[in-house]
């Protein structure tokens, strides 16, 4: 079914010093490894790998041009090449604007937190010296110039790796490593990690409740502060102050004083409203902020996009029917930005933003009235704005839009809204409104596809997050049609599957105007996460996954590092589990869930239940401690320490008091009170 919310709801600067760590397994362009057909004559990759069989052939060709006489050193030099056939072939070459010429060579024990096997142990930089620090060939991949680093004075007609490097060491300095908690090094072979099992599953999620009010989206405040901006789908902001956990306080918000209030603007149904909001990564020094909702272009005249029903993706707007009585393209999505009130060097201490609009980031009509996402995040590697759309609505997306790469719809976009093009550009090149393409968006290798997408095959995407300690995690919960419910790791151009596939399962939509995608035509990357829909809801078989966040606080260790979703209906909370480490599998199972006894607000149960009455999950949310919420249309729930529900943890000690937490600025406490705290 589509994405439904409750009727019952109440009516650019980049991060300078991050230092990614992959983990999972990716490719050096960021992809997600593939399924060969067979294996590569050179490299002899199988199964899964990063390279096809033309790559291969290329690489076969690099080392043939090398011309290596030692047959010792020459089969670590074709390992080592080969290593870019890896799955984890971006943490081996530590991609971050630019590859390594080889991969990090394992040159010592490995880490005690690393999940890589402990075949990693060995000293194979060492290996590699001995083999061929004498043996001379061609277009050698150890030149210092190739690593950025110093070796010898420059020899033009060097060959061996004596001539380039003084010694063993300055040669391991500059190509080995360890493997460590979240990385992984080369030691000659593939990637193995070790398969610790699965751990069992915490007890019991306990929860207090802290708000009644009902919201769709929370954002953590960017001054790291414990404030948190809190959107419901009407179209109000809030800037709120979260209590300590076990203070037996509420949130603290004034809902007579919004921070930022577009109701006049925003479209509000079950279907429609304000769907995301997201602050600039140095929110702190330009203040911008970007909020993304629904409109109606009868009611509202600056409601005026292009229709995503249009000639470059085969649709006609005037073939199609009225849906739920509006016209196609009538309601249209919006992402809109707007700035603080406030003096340039205070503008995190605003407590109001200006109603008008700075600037149309991206208008665009919608088809038909479901189904249509509306997320937006910034990414906190590269700082570009991710925006999820669903396929547009309609029964088994009868136009095909979430294949379609020529559509917008069913997809994830990536936008630089740091780079704004003049009017001119807009035009001549297509955009959808005010933002540029980030130059390494898959649209370079994939020409097929339109420059804004990230990845695609997607029905709905209903809450997605980075993981804050790998953002290469990328999670997504996707809304499914009949049969199932899904969590997906987002990579970039990874094909989701849908429609040709419901989750695992293989779909037929029951009409199809738009034509049709063979699953032998693309090469779809499956749930790692999941549920059926007769798992929650087996009198009616529906259902609506509403994802979450990795668990990243320290109120719960037992929950720590496991990814958290439920379903729309919160009747069911899922934990899920890599395993092993950084591998990028998972299992997840159900878990109890209780609501503290001490609770500051008392919490329903669940008729003939134990179990709380959460209403309809809207929404997850993650503040600046790390702790994860709940947002309902019955209230605000917070995560907190297991034993106040009575759930056993064996790492929690319920008698120590909790760490202290990040609190709001010393600085913004004196503006608001006047006082001074010295």
């Amino acid at each position: 079914m589509g994405r439904v919310l409750a009727t019952t709801l109440l009516s650019c600067t980049l991060l300078l010093f991050f230092v990614p760590s992959f983990s999972h397994p990716l490719c050096i362009d960021s992809t997600a490894p593939f399924t060969l057909n067979s294996t590569l004559k050179f490299c002899s990759y199988n199964g899964s790998s990063c390279c096809n069989s033309a790559e291969d052939l290329q690489l076969q060709k690099q080392f043939q041009a090398m011309n290596i006489s030692d047959p010792n050193c020459a089969s670590v030099v074709k390992s080592i090449l080969c290593a870019r056939c890896d799955p984890f072939s971006a943490e081996l070459f530590t991609v971050v604007s630019t590859p390594r010429p080889v991969p990090v060579l394992c040159n010592s024990t490995v880490s005690v937190n690393s999940s890589q096997s402990s075949q990693a142990a060995t000293n194979f930089c060492s290996s590699v010296w001995d083999k061929c620090q004498n043996v001379s060939f061609v277009n050698s991949p150890f030149a210092p110039s190739l690593k950025g680093q110093a070796g010898l004075p420059a020899n033009s007609n060097a060959s061996k790796l004596t001539q380039y490097w003084q010694s063993e060491t300055d040669f391991c300095n500059a190509f080995g490593g360890a493997s460590s908690d979240g990385s992984v090094c080369y030691d000659g072979q593939p990637v193995m990690l070790n398969n610790t099992g699965t751990p069992s599953p915490p007890h019991g999620l306990c929860l207090e409740k802290i708000g009644n009010g009902s919201y769709l989206n929370m954002a953590a405040h960017p001054d790291k502060s414990n404030r948190a901006f809190f959107a419901n789908q009407q179209g109000k902001i809030w800037l709120a102050t979260i209590p300590k956990q076990r203070a037996g306080s509420t949130l603290e918000l004034d809902e007579s004083n919004p921070f930022l209030d577009l109701t006049d603007e925003v479209y509000f149904d079950t279907q429609f409203g304000m769907m995301g909001m997201a602050f600039h990564p140095n929110f702190a020094q330009n203040g911008r902020l970007f909020a993304s909702f629904n409109c109606d272009k009868v009611k509202w005249p600056g409601c005026t996009g292009r229709c995503s029903c249009n000639s470059d993706v085969d649709c006609d707007p005037s073939k199609l029917e009225p849906d739920a009585g509006a016209q196609p393209c009538q309601y249209q999505t919006v992402i809109a930005e707007y700035t603080v009130n406030g003096t340039s060097s205070q503008l995190s201490l605003a407590t109001n933003a200006k109603p008008t609009e700075v600037r149309r980031i991206f208008t665009m009509g919608l088809p038909f009235t479901s189904q249509h996402g509306g997320q937006i995040l910034f990414g906190p590697a590269d700082g570009y704005l991710y925006f999820m759309m669903g396929d547009g609505g309609g029964t088994g997306d009868p136009y095909n839009f979430a294949q379609n790469k020529k559509s917008v719809l069913g997809k994830i976009m990536r936008l630089d809204i740091n780079s704004i093009p003049s009017a001119e550009e807009i035009d001549k090149l297509g955009r959808w409104g005010n933002y540029s393409i980030p130059p390494d968006n898959p649209y370079k290798e994939d020409r097929e596809l339109l420059p804004e997408i990230w990845a695609y095959g997607l029905r709905n995407p209903w809450r997605c997050s980075f993981d804050s300690e790998r953002p290469s995690y990328f999670m997504c919960g996707d809304v499914g049609q009949d049969k199932y419910e899904e969590v997906d790791l987002i990579t970039k151009n990874g094909n989701y599957g849908w429609r040709v596939y419901e989750g695992p399962y293989s779909y037929t939509p029951p009409e199809s105007p738009g034509g049709n995608t063979t699953p032998s035509s693309i090469s779809p990357i499956f749930p790692v996460m999941g549920y059926s829909h007769s798992d929650v809801n087996k009198e009616e078989g529906s259902a609506s996954i509403t994802a979450g966040y990795f668990y990243r606080s320290t109120t719960d260790p037992c929950m720590y590092g496991r990814y958290l979703y439920t379903d729309l209906y919160a009747a069911a909370l899922w934990s899920g589990t890599e395993s092993p480490q950084d591998s990028g599998n998972f299992t997840s199972s159900e878990i109890p869930f209780s609501c503290a006894a001490d609770s500051p607000l008392p919490c329903s149960l669940l008729k003939g239940s134990s179990l709380p009455a959460l209403g309809y999950a809207f929404s997850f949310g993650e503040d600046n401690n790390k702790d994860i919420f709940i947002l309902t249309n019955s209230g605000v729930y917070r995560v907190v320490s297991p034993s106040r529900c009575n759930y056993t943890c064996s790492k929690e000690n319920a008698t120590t008091v909790a760490s202290p937490e990040l609190q709001v600025s010393e600085k913004w406490m004196q503006e608001r009170s006047g006082s001074y705290f010295y």
